[in-house]
């Protein structure tokens, strides 16, 4: 959500911001709704005010012993009297259809975001090799899990469709293992809280983060007005909306491990087989909320917990910068970090950490009262995966494989799986 005010300030550099995210100029139209909103909140305050003059005017008139002249006035004040709901009316129009075009437009890209129209415009940021020899081919994660009869999409297809699948065994065991261990680390070792919260939440909450309304589709509607969460983003980063937090409260940081859903309407034919992209998953969510300045920093920091699970399972990465082109709807800033996978002998991504600004803190109405002056201003929000469950099982699946089929347990896992260092495979 946008401050017309921001944007009345200094239209050229709103259409500027705009302008790289490809979007024609807007700040001619915004500031035409914002004078029609303005005129209408003007024409029912000019006729409230007309009322209030004459009640006094009918009390002057009637101690005069007037009556001629209070009842002319009293026929005007029954005049506007009915008048005042169609004033009221079109100011709520008037108000709704300026903040339903300011909920439309994405937000504007920090200074340093490479420009661009797509994903081919991405700057790599840094890169990690494991230590261990990196595979440059091998077999894709579906193959190693349906040989061994762990991961079964012909019985989640009879069950759910496409795009589900069903782990058993020693698989499914080494996805809840990914996920123990990734909220181990991040409360343990990151200082985030770790919140189990709903996966059902109501429009406000999926409008606060972004979701609604311009990604209805990609969502998964649950009857009687909830929502299936997509990613845990939403009710970790509303746990503070309509609030006022005190600035020594800040920075709070979240942690969940939850299922998420996504209906992915926008990816139809995209990788089909195995569990790259699913209706359903488990994903580790990182939510902080901080003060403006810190949020820059904030974000450095996001990004280097998220990357501290891959270092820690000795997986190679990179972590790239996405260009404006590539961004999501609420993000100013967004890093991707890409897991190497020999199966596709590429990488895809396992994470992605952006800062938001107070774009989703607007539509929360999320603030906090500054030590010095007591201003009340918004927070600044940022959230990112701490990784993807679904998507580091597929990693170390295809970057522990063995010829003979079995995968190796990264060290780290090791306690989770019960000392298990192996799973076999079919030819072991």
């Amino acid at each position: 959500m946008h401050d017309i005010r921001a944007i009345r300030e200094n239209p050229e550099a709103f259409d500027r911001d705009l302008e790289r995210r490809g979007l024609s100029p807007l700040s001619v139209e915004l500031i035409a709704l914002d004078d029609a909103r303005k005129g209408a909140v003007s024409a029912a305050q000019a006729a409230q005010e007309r009322r209030n003059a004459l009640s006094k005017e009918i009390g002057a008139a009637k101690k005069a012993k007037d009556e001629a002249r209070a009842a002319e006035l009293m026929a005007e004040v029954a005049r506007l009297k009915e008048e005042a709901p169609a004033l009221e009316a079109a100011q709520g129009e008037a108000e709704k259809a300026l903040d339903a075009r300011l909920a439309a437009i994405p937000n504007r890209p920090k200074a340093d975001v490479p420009p661009g129209a797509d994903e081919h415009g991405n700057v790599e940021y840094r890169r990690f090799d494991s230590s261990r020899e990196r595979l440059t081919e091998g077999r894709q994660h579906f193959e190693l899990g349906e040989a061994t009869g762990l991961m079964d999409f012909e019985a989640a297809a009879k069950l759910s469709g496409s795009r589900f699948v069903v782990l058993k065994g020693h698989l499914a065991r080494l996805e809840r293992a990914l996920g123990q261990f990734m909220l181990d680390l991040h409360t343990s070792e990151h200082g985030y809280t770790e919140v189990v919260p709903p996966v059902l939440v109501r429009d406000e909450a999926m409008f606060g983060t972004a979701q609604l309304p311009k990604f209805r589709d990609d969502q998964f509607a649950a009857g009687d007005g909830f929502w299936l969460i997509p990613t845990a983003e939403v009710p970790l980063t509303n746990l503070v909306r309509e609030s006022i937090l005190a600035e020594d409260e800040l920075p709070l940081r979240f942690t969940a491990l939850t299922p998420c859903f996504r209906a992915e309407a926008g990816a139809a034919g995209r990788d089909t087989r195995g569990m790259l992209r699913q209706h359903q998953f488990n994903k580790v969510e990182l939510v902080s909320i901080t003060a403006p300045e810190k949020s820059d920093e904030e974000h450095e920091r996001m990004l280097a917990c998220a990357e501290a699970v891959l270092k820690k399972l000795d997986l190679s990465y990179r972590v790239m910068t996405l260009c404006t082109g590539d961004m999501g709807f609420a993000s100013q800033k967004t890093y991707d970090i890409e897991v190497w996978v020999p199966g596709q002998q590429t990488y895809r991504e396992i994470s992605s950490c952006s800062v938001c600004g107070e774009f989703q803190a607007r539509r929360m109405n999320a603030r906090y009262r500054a030590k010095e002056g007591r201003a009340v201003n918004f927070v600044h929000t940022l959230n990112g995966s701490g990784v993807a469950v679904g998507r580091a099982l597929i990693a170390v699946m295809e970057n522990y494989q063995n010829p003979d089929g079995s995968v190796t347990i990264p060290s780290a896992l090791q306690p989770y799986m019960g000392g298990l260092n192996r799973i076999e495979g079919p030819n072991t």
